[in-house]
């Protein structure tokens, strides 16, 4: 039989690791477990998925199973408090004994709007020694340990004392109900103090079996005191006022004691009027023999017309899962019987509609040696009583199922729209989950197009300010005989070159923190110390052009096969820089330097880094090789004494290409101007991470490739001039 528990179970399994060890394991824990993050508190879940939670728990906490369930017995009985079942939970039974017969009962309420729950079934036996054995009978094996948790927690909180509890071999199951565990606990209670003394501290003292007597005494002298009046006439309110003023701390206990019920000398009631004021009762012997039963049950089963019948051919019984004999059922009189008619023994015309259950008491008459049965139908919504051929009119008028049934449709009703409720929260988490995923990856576009502040600042709807920057170096580069290679190879193998060659750039834009300015076509175009000044501009540069030629490398030219070269260019000076443009915001360079740096690239020799004067300058005493070249005819700018750089003799290609440990180099700057964005200091200039083919389409860059412009590399420095 499989199983099945709502996910009200769940969720408080749920809270309880959130509380006690925090969201991470619980996370840990599900993912372990392989089930979902949210459960419907109405919703019906396989116990499995309880079970599988309670196994991982325990192993991941290296806890035994049973400290885990107790702890979640204990939890629980919090949780259906906060849930709004305190009242309800508090008000079940005067002391422990009477709560825990009651807890079926209230079970069976639950079970109305819970109509899939299978709930466990509890029974108390006394001990002379004041002692109880509580039976626990449950579908699921190997939960009991829930059990003393909860009754620990219920005898600490509502009646102020404290309980042990012994699990007993039980070595058959003597009652055979049908439950896959039975195991008896024996539970000693001791008291705490009272709850109910409310005199203050230094009035308290021990109160002895003489002074209960004494009490006694004086509470029947002062009741005898009272004014005289006939019997059953005494105001009730003169009594009230006595006892008020006399017990003062003990009235309650001492009323308990005192009271003796009063029974007639004959049942004023006759036989027919009994059968109509309670339509729904059956009296029967220890044989089981149906002596008497009232006019509704003989309308729906009109075999029990027939004095004598044996209920068990009629009825069968569903709660509690017991055996159909006097023996079993007085074992278990104080659990509320759910009984249900056998299909094959109610008339044709009705075997179609779902057959009827009874709910009520048992209560055995001695002197007659007979059982009676006092019922009303099992209904859970108008829907079922119209199934079932009822009628409200059906159900005596004294009878709280009329109003029960009622109620409960509301309640099913409320239920419906919660679980509505829940699906659409759920829903929108989901939603929001997705929606959160997706925004982080525009941001990661926007970052890798933008300056992170700068970013930040367009979406917050602000204006982004242009910026003078006094020093900086630019760096320029393009693939030698590109035009060349683009008229011999189709459009798949360029874009498939040009996105292998900017990936691997992209990674090392990363790793010496310096800022893509854009790509065109096989153009490529950075800066050191914009926008966030760095007094290592030039080694970051210079470091990651020596990087660029060894990536350079590692691709391969489509027509050749062999690795492809390229020309770098570098400068150094200031610049200004801003964004751009409304549809499509680019973070851009102007000056001078962006056009000298851009000379440097195009008058390089293949393979080679090309330096200008003021670069050489900035990366001089750093600790790199370099060549002069001596002087050339730059365009535009006249003669100038430019360098080569070939190395750095301090730092290894394996740093430079930041390989085995992927992480970024670390320069040291003297003084860095640090801006501040939403009350977060920007730390570093780097957005356009580690794209791969994967992340983007773009060529490994956010600029898409654009054909018309493989013929005319110059064309990509017409709006930075």
């Amino acid at each position: 039989m499989i199983s099945h528990i709502y996910g009200f179970i769940n969720t408080c399994l749920k809270s309880l690791v959130i509380e006690k060890f925090g969201e991470e394991t619980w996370e840990k824990l599900r993912t372990l477990a392989e089930v979902q993050d949210t459960f419907m508190t109405y919703e019906i879940y396989d116990d499995v998925i309880t079970l599988r939670l309670v196994q991982e728990a325990c192993t991941m906490l290296d806890m035994p199973s049973e400290v885990v369930l107790k702890l979640f017995g204990e939890y629980f009985f919090s949780f259906c408090k906060m849930a709004g079942y305190d009242t309800m939970l508090r008000t079940l039974g005067g002391n422990l004994v009477e709560f825990i017969e009651n807890l079926d009962a209230l079970h069976s309420y639950l079970a109305l709007s819970y109509q899939e729950m299978n709930a466990p079934s509890f029974r108390v036996e006394k001990n002379d020694d004041g002692r109880m054995l509580l039976h626990y009978y449950s579908d699921r094996k190997g939960l009991y340990h829930i059990v003393p948790g909860i009754i620990e927690a219920v005898a600490k909180d509502f009646f102020d004392s404290e309980v042990s509890m012994t699990i007993l071999n039980q070595s058959e199951e003597d009652e055979r109900t049908g439950k896959k565990e039975h195991v008896v606990f024996l539970v000693s209670q001791r008291s705490r103090g009272s709850k109910r003394d409310f005199r203050p501290q230094r009035e308290k003292k021990e109160v002895t079996k003489e002074d209960e007597e004494i009490d006694r005494r004086r509470m029947r002298a002062r009741c005898a005191s009272l004014p005289h009046c006939p019997a059953g006439k005494r105001s009730r309110w003169d009594m009230v006022r006595s006892v008020v003023m006399f017990g003062k701390g003990r009235v309650l206990s001492l009323l308990e004691s005192l009271f003796t019920p009063c029974y007639p000398d004959k049942l004023w009631m006759e036989e027919q009027a009994f059968c109509n004021a309670f339509p729904f009762h059956i009296v029967f012997d220890k044989h089981l023999k149906v002596k008497q039963t009232g006019i509704n049950i003989q309308k729906f089963v009109p075999g029990l017309q027939t004095m004598d019948s044996r209920l068990d051919e009629y009825f069968s019984i569903v709660h509690p899962q017991v055996t159909f004999n006097i023996e079993s059922i007085r074992k278990f009189i104080n659990s509320q019987f759910v009984l249900k008619t056998r299909r094959e023994m109610v008339p044709l015309a009705s075997q179609h509609q779902s057959m009827l259950k009874l709910r009520g008491q048992m209560v055995w008459m001695e002197s007659l040696g007979c059982m009676v049965y006092l019922c009303s139908p099992k209904l859970r919504s108008l829907q079922e009583l119209e199934e079932r051929g009822l009628h409200i009119s059906d159900i005596a008028q004294h009878d709280t199922t009329r109003d029960l049934i009622l109620l409960n449709q509301q309640r099913l009703a409320e239920m419906e729209l919660s679980n509505q409720l829940e699906r659409k929260k759920e829903e929108l988490r989901i939603l929001s989950r997705h929606l959160e995923a997706e925004k982080k990856k525009t941001e990661t576009l926007l970052y890798a197009m933008l300056p992170r502040h700068v970013a930040n600042q367009l979406k917050e709807g602000k204006r982004v300010e242009a910026g003078e920057f006094q020093v900086c170096t630019i760096l320029f580069s393009d693939v030698v005989t590109f035009t060349n290679i683009c008229a011999a190879c189709e459009p798949i193998q360029i874009v498939n070159m040009l996105n292998s060659m900017y990936s691997k750039f992209d990674r090392l834009t990363s790793v010496h923190d310096v800022y893509k300015v854009e790509t065109i076509g096989d153009a490529y175009m950075v800066v050191g110390g914009v926008p966030i000044p760095a007094d290592s501009h030039a080694e970051r540069v210079a470091n990651f052009a020596l990087g660029m030629r060894i990536a350079a490398r590692e691709v391969t030219n489509p027509i050749t096969g062999q690795p492809i070269q390229i020309r770098v260019g570098l400068h150094t000076g200031p610049v200004l820089a801003g964004v751009v443009g409304d549809k499509m915001p680019r973070y851009c360079l102007f000056g001078d330097t962006v056009n000298t740096a851009s000379r440097m690239e195009s008058h390089g020799v293949p393979d080679h880094i090309h330096l200008s004067p003021f670069t050489y300058s900035a990366l001089e005493d750093k600790g790199f090789d370099i060549l002069e070249r001596g002087e050339i005819q730059v365009k535009g700018k006249g003669l100038m004494t430019t360098y080569f750089l070939l190395q750095n003799l301090c730092v290894s290609e394996d740093t430079i290409m930041a390989r085995g440990t992927g992480k970024p180099c670390v320069y040291r700057d003297n003084h860095v101007r640090k801006e501040e964005t939403n009350g977060q200091t920007m730390a570093s200039a780097s957005s356009s991470g580690d794209l791969t083919n994967e992340d983007t389409p773009f060529l490994g860059d956010t600029t898409p490739f654009q054909k018309g412009h493989l013929n005319d590399v110059n064309s990509r420095f017409c709006r930075l001039l």
